[in-house]
């Protein structure tokens, strides 16, 4: 059994002759030329083997086969580490009896998988290697160019893959780091295999709900925590990455999905701010990714006047016009084109790897959490510095306007994700009778801002609804001044 342990990074092939010759200059780097590799993977019909977190394959290179499975593994951050077995062999079809007998599970009846089997889909591809040491480590760096076949399905394979040979994981990271400095890229979570899956169409697509209070026990320690949330975070950000990118997602789904991308980037810096950790670098990177997400607003507000369940405009005579005024404005728009130009941001997979990279080093105790405080402690610390912020920006005394609202938007998001972050922690009733009007208050902003943008939409269309909208939006700024005075005399959860 050998033990894999790899970062793969996905880049966009017309950086493929920068990526070449960036890793030929690398100090200590050793290229060990291209090879052709053919790759079937094998399955049953029922899924016998993904049901058991198992991926069988034949792998031909150099007129040698070789058949491997790979078994249950884990991901952390972007690190997968996964058991891999391998068995030379001369034909083309798998032989699951060639596999040591303890990685199956007891009770699997193994000749039936046996006989089920049969090549669900094909990965092929060039790939070119470098063996390269980083101190007492070695990494190999492939650059894997090709495509996953299911019949004339095919789904583009452009990735660059390190693996780590010998020594500590940590060279991963710093070779990485390297690559990511100069070229555009971003962190690869989806395996060959489940890409594979998918396009076969037997893999569901990931979902991802809303995020309510992140699990917390009271007796973990700051540095698990900053851990958990920092774990959470990354994995969120890639999962939510590859939903917008979906050939297959659902357009009205994007403003929401980019959203939440925006909400782990921001769950992310508020956690480095939290425990010390939010270095310069990565600041700028935080501050270009949130600048070029400045898209969001417009989405959301748009999407706010399409859904049919938010009924913003059902009532209206222009109802149909109005609809159709904001689908289009959404479409070009273009929620997925912005993504992508963000992630050919060198900024986007910078910052990937580098939040990987230091990940791994509070995980193995090189970067250490300088804090005294208890996790209840330090909980309610930063819930109260979080609310401090709040009445600073929305001071009970001073009325507030419809434009004083959508100023304060990011400072209230931000409160709600250190809620989200620590509520866990106190009792369910006391925190969610405090937060409930300040959740309330952060979908009216979003109201307000779907007003504004109906004013632009029916002034383009030469639709008079200027007198509706006045009203509706001075309805709806009273109503939120009633809560927020009313949710201000609340007392705090966490004192």
């Amino acid at each position: 059994m050998e033990a894999e342990i790899e970062l793969k990074l996905f880049f966009d092939e017309k950086n493929k002759k920068s990526l070449i010759k960036l890793l030929d200059n690398l100090p200590n780097c050793d290229a060990k030329g291209v090879e052709t590799l053919t790759n079937g993977y094998f399955e049953t019909a029922d899924l016998a083997l993904r049901k058991l977190d198992m991926g069988l394959r034949i792998r031909g290179v150099n007129q040698q086969l070789e058949q491997t499975i790979k078994t249950k593994g884990q991901v952390v951050g972007g690190i997968h580490s996964r058991p891999e077995y391998n068995v030379d062999v001369d034909q083309n079809f798998p032989q699951l009896n060639l596999f040591p007998k303890e990685i199956w599970p007891e009770g699997v009846k193994l000749e039936q998988i046996q006989a089920n089997l049969y090549c669900l889909f094909n990965t092929d591809f060039t790939r070119q290697r470098w063996h390269i040491f980083v101190e007492d480590s070695l990494v190999e760096v492939a650059l894997d160019i090709g495509e996953i076949r299911v019949d004339q399905a095919v789904d583009p394979i452009c990735e660059l893959e390190f693996e780590l040979l010998a020594g500590d994981t940590s060279a991963l990271l710093t070779l990485a780091g390297m690559v990511s400095r100069e070229i555009p890229v971003r962190l690869g979570k989806a395996s060959k295999a489940q890409r594979g899956y998918r396009l076969a169409g037997q893999y569901k697509p990931e979902v991802i709900d809303a995020l309510t209070f992140i699990e917390i026990e009271p007796q973990q320690s700051l540095k698990q925590v900053a851990i958990n949330l920092l774990t959470l975070g990354l994995d969120r950000w890639q999962t939510i990455e590859a939903l917008i990118l979906d050939p297959e997602q659902e357009p009205l789904a994007l403003p929401m999905l980019s959203y939440r991308l925006r909400a782990c980037t921001r769950l992310l810096k508020n956690t480095l701010k939290q425990f010390g950790l939010l270095e310069t670098s990565f600041q700028t990177d935080f501050d270009a990714i949130e600048h070029r997400l400045n898209f969001i607003e417009e989405a959301l507000s748009l999407f706010g006047i399409i859904d049919e369940d938010a009924a913003l405009v059902a009532k209206l005579p222009q109802h149909q016009a109005l609809v159709d005024a904001a689908v289009d404005k959404l479409q070009q728009l273009d929620v997925v084109q912005q993504v992508e130009q963000l992630i050919a941001e060198i900024c986007y997979g910078r910052l990937q790897v580098h939040l990987v990279d230091l990940l791994t080093q509070l995980i193995d105790g090189t970067v250490v959490i300088d804090k005294e405080l208890d996790l209840q402690h330090f909980a309610d610390q930063m819930q109260e510095n979080s609310w401090q912020k709040i009445l600073a920006v929305m001071p009970q005394q001073n009325d507030l306007s419809s434009s004083d609202y959508l100023a304060v938007a990011k400072a209230l998001d931000d409160s709600i994700f250190v809620g989200v972050a620590y509520g866990g922690l106190y009792p369910e009733k006391s925190r969610d009778i405090f937060r409930a009007p300040w959740q309330d208050l952060a979908l009216g902003i979003r109201t307000l801002a779907a007003y504004r943008q109906l004013k632009s939409i029916s002034e383009t269309a030469y639709l008079d609804i200027s007198q509706w909208l006045e009203n509706k939006e001075q309805s709806l700024v009273q109503a939120m001044e009633f809560s927020r005075h009313s949710a201000l005399k609340n007392e705090p959860y966490w004192r």
